[in-house]
Parts: C-alpha cells; structure tokens; sequence
C-alpha cells in the first residue's frame, strides 16, 4: 500500500467539515509530500523535534519550573492540551494530526517564568511594538527555529501556522496578510484550532487547580466553592466512602475533567448537525465557534477561572514571585538592549534596523530562554 492510498482512506473517515490532509492551502516554500506521513502529520513531527518544544520542559505553567517534582511544567500542560484534544477530534471525526499539531505548538511562544514572564516582557516591549506569546510563536516557527537548508523556521502549513494565534491585534493582523484576515473579517479558524483553543481552557483550569492544591495554596474548604468541584467531590465522596481526602481530591479533578470534556463533545456535536456547514471553508463563514460547551457549562467553568484568579493567581506568595520573575526579564531586557554586543551569535540585530529591531531581537533571545537560563543570565548581568 502506497502512503498516499493510506491518506486517502484517513481522509475519508473525517467529517465533511475537518480539514482534509488533501486540501491543506500548502507551505510557504513548497515541499514534495511524503510517501508515509500526512502533512499534519509531519507538522506535528517538526514542533516535536525542535528546540523550542524541548525548551518547554523547563518553563513555568503556575509554579517556577524546579520548585517542585510533580508540578505542571510548560511542556507538560502541552501534553495534556493534546490529550484531551485529541480525544475530543476523534469523537467528532475532526483532523487529529493537526489537531495535535496546533496543541503541541500553542505555547511554544511563552518566555521564562509563564504568564509574570510574558507580562514582564510586553512592558519592556510597550515602545517597540510589545511582545504576545501566540504571535511568538508564530515567530518561532517562521523564522526563529533553523534546522533545514532550504528555508528558515520549520515550514509548517497554512492551517497549523493559523491555528497558533488565538488572540491577534488589527495592527498585527493586517501585517500577517491572509494569515491574519480571520481578524480582520471577524471569521472563524478550523474547527482544529477552536478546539484546540477551548482544550487549553479546559486543561489549564482543572490543572492549575490540582497544582494549587499540591502547592498548599488552596485548601479544600476554598475549593468546595467552587461548584463544578464541590460537585464532583461529593460524587466521589458518595461513590468511595472512606477513602482518604487526598484520593478523593483527585478523583474529584479527574470527574471534572471529564463532565466538561463529555460536555464539549455533545454540545459541539449538537451545535455541528444544526449548522450543517458544507466543508471546512464554511465554518470559517459562521459567526460564532462551533466548538463549545453548553451555557450551562460554560457558566460553571468561567466560575472556575474566576476562582483560581482570586485564590491562586493573585495569591500573596505567587504575587511575590510574579514580582521576583519580573525583575529577572526586565533586568535581563535593559542590559541587553544597552549592549547587544553580549547577545550570542547568531541573536544579534541586523545591521540598520533600529532600536526597534534591536528591541525585537533582545526579546527573542529572552523568550526563548527557560527559566533556569533566565536566572543564571540575571546573576552573571553586571549591576
């Protein structure tokens, strides 16, 4: 059997609203296709094999990366993201090659230290164009990453590259031409990328809940007010009784996490039969996502989010170490941007671009630093 008699029965086994592996709007420096693998599928192999993915494993999600053994790590909230999304793309016969691929590159952008990182560096960057991580990562794969003679970045398709940017300015819109009209026209990406968008939601709210416990930074009594959790614990109180409150606690997280997937799923699907859109193109015509949860749902999990912002997020002792994060950027920011002689080869500006330029330059060296790098820059730095 040839590889591209394989694609095409996979191809068939989608729905008719999925991106198919044979209508993909292509690379921007066209490749030969491979006898085996799909382009999603070779996608998905390029974001894992790079260096910035590898980088992920030693990045802040909540907790500073090494503070703890068990802690989420970028790279392993990544993991999960793909997980439950993939699940979800094979419920309802989506693409999941590059359902996975979006997932696998969706923070690859993100700095040292998570969100305080991110933060940091967009002030630094507030007079020379400002920093986002979903457009950094875009970066990252266009230009950054340099593993292939024929081109820079690692050539991923249309569809992967445009499942990347969640959030994007008109200004910056308008300066990514057809990747960036969705935002301009108010349309709607794949059905991959809303999905994988709604995945992230679901995984980093259930999943930062279970590192704030481990932490000690959430007791249960907080959390039982919390309705989505309070529920599932007392169906897992009710259904093991007995048990110890940490197993329970546990058992509680994963229940959640699966009334909301189950819920993602028929709701989408519901949503999917009613607008009935004839392809893939015509879900990008459609006004609102199709991949979604139920009002209810949402209303219970939006609960969640204002729950952990409160107690966990703007907690005193991770407000001190967003401070201490902060520091470490912008320090590292100032005493590059003065002396760009001390960027390593291959980072430095190009010659008779400007500050701005030299701005963008400096923050591409830093966002792709993990957290220990960061630190240790920050000690060497002369005072």
């Amino acid at each position: 059997m040839t590889g591209s008699g394989g694609l095409a029965r996979r191809a068939g086994q989608l729905a008719r609203w999925a991106v198919s592996d044979h209508h993909t709007r292509g690379r921007v420096h066209p490749e030969s296709e491979h006898p085996y693998r799909g382009p999603f599928q070779r996608d998905r192999d390029r974001l894992i094999h790079c260096r910035a993915f590898r980088r992920l494993m030693h990045k802040t999600q909540v907790f500073v990366a090494g503070e703890g053994d068990h802690f989420r790590t970028r790279l392993t909230h990544t993991m999960e993201v793909a997980q439950i999304a993939r699940t979800v793309a094979a419920c309802l016969d989506l693409n999941e090659h590059l359902t996975e691929a979006i997932c696998l590159g969706h923070d690859l952008g993100h700095p040292p230290f998570g969100h305080a990182g991110q933060t940091a560096l967009n002030r630094c960057m507030a007079a020379h164009g400002g920093f986002e991580h979903n457009l950094q990562a875009l970066r990252i794969v266009d230009r950054l990453e340099r593993r292939y003679p024929a081109f820079e970045g690692l050539n991923l398709c249309w569809e992967t590259r445009e499942g990347l940017l969640k959030h994007c300015s008109r200004r910056e819109a308008k300066a990514l031409g057809d990747l960036g009209e969705r935002f301009l026209r108010r349309r709607q990406p794949s059905l991959e990328a809303q999905l994988a968008n709604v995945a992230d939601e679901i995984a980093y709210n259930h999943h930062d809940l279970d590192d704030g416990i481990r932490s000690g930074l959430l007791s249960h009594d907080e959390m039982i007010e919390a309705r989505l959790y309070r529920d599932a614990y007392e169906r897992a109180r009710r259904r093991y009784p007995g048990s110890r409150r940490s197993v329970l606690v546990a058992e509680a997280i994963r229940g959640m996490i699966d009334r909301v997937v189950s819920d993602l799923i028929e709701t989408t699907r519901a949503a999917l039969e009613a607008a009935a859109p004839e392809n893939a193109g015509a879900v990008r015509a459609l006004g609102r996502p199709l991949v979604r949860l139920s009002p209810e749902m949402q209303e219970l999990h939006e609960e969640l989010a204002r729950f952990l912002s409160a107690r966990l997020y703007h907690h005193p002792r991770m407000k001190q170490e967003f401070a201490k994060a902060g520091a470490v950027i912008e320090t590292l920011f100032s005493f590059y941007f003065n002396h760009p002689g001390q960027l390593p080869p291959g980072h430095a500006p190009k010659e008779g671009g400007g500050e701005q330029a030299a701005a963008r330059a400096v923050a591409d060296y830093i966002a792709g630093m993990t957290d220990r790098f960061a630190r240790q820059r920050f000690e060497e730095a002369p005072a």
